[in-house]
């Protein structure tokens, strides 16, 4: 099985969160996908095969599948762009219809994902509790312009906002802790954020549930993330910018374009890197 290796949301030509992309003429069963992503270890492996005009797609951690993932679709679209060249391509998830737009820009290769829709709602005092107690945070490590809150944007996450880049750059937690946790409350990725500005954020993505300590680049807690920042009135102005993985040294940059409409598709964009 021919496997490309690319980081997406790259910073030029460094950084970006790894992915597998398999491209296929049919999809392989669930148990080879899942054993593939095992052996090629990245956060994601996503799998594509033509289906009428767009692709049949799915994704999977070395430990589980999951319904939606940002960073491995914008190195899809990479990889479709190095195949047949510019285009907007469909893509059918497990849940969701989606789109991404491949496209060269100068020397890099670039791509832009169409979230599924969005929406968000309050996180419980239970829940924040937990979460806090399992990053070792205070209640007042906690932003309260951005409250706490479960997120979706093709599939679910939990928003901790921080008062300051420092707290952000402290995060730790126990894997096994917090794969029980996640997997039992049905999350995706914890998403911790600092607002530099209104506009840019530094963000850092747990992903337990997946087997992976942490993500360096996550496309789809962005869109989530985006989402809620729309549904809470903040003024992202139209859109936002993060930085996310600079902590474990994969910096990596993440656009989101924020269209006014409660609940609608976000658009996710960044730069992509072929590392094989």
């Amino acid at each position: 099985m021919d496997v490309l290796r690319i980081a997406a949301f790259s910073d030029g030509n460094k950084g970006g969160n790894p992915a597998g992309v398999v491209i296929g003429d049919a999809l392989p069963d669930a148990a080879e996908m899942q054993r593939v992503a095992a052996e090629v270890g990245f956060s994601e492996t996503v799998f594509a095969a033509s289906a009428g005009e767009g692709w049949r797609i799915r994704y999977f951690s070395p430990e589980s599948e999951v319904p939606f993932c940002g960073h491995a679709t914008i190195a899809l679209g990479a990889a479709l762009v190095r195949k047949f060249g510019n285009g907007v391509f469909k893509l059918v998830l497990n849940q969701a219809n989606i789109t991404v737009e491949g496209f060269c820009d100068g020397a890099h290769v670039a791509a832009a994902l169409q979230s599924p829709l969005t929406r968000s709602l309050p996180a419980s005092s239970e829940l924040v509790g937990e979460a806090l107690a399992l990053f070792g945070y205070q209640p007042g490590d906690l932003d309260p312009a951005i409250p706490p809150a479960l997120v979706h944007g093709g599939a679910d996450h939990l928003v901790l906002a921080l008062k300051s880049r420092q707290a952000l750059a402290a995060m730790a937690y126990d894997l096994r802790q917090g794969q029980a946790f996640m997997r039992r409350e049905g999350l995706v990725t914890i998403l911790l954020a600092f607002a530099e500005t209104p506009r840019l954020f530094h963000t850092r993505n747990p992903f337990a549930s997946g087997g992976v300590y942490e993500d360096p680049a996550t496309g789809a807690s962005t869109a989530a993330f985006a989402g809620y920042l729309r549904d809470l009135g903040w003024p992202h102005g139209g859109a936002i910018d993060i930085v996310q993985g600079e902590d474990m040294g994969m910096r990596s940059r993440l656009h989101a374009d924020i269209p006014p409409t409660p609940g609608s598709s976000i658009r996710v964009s960044g730069t992509a890197r072929l590392m094989d």
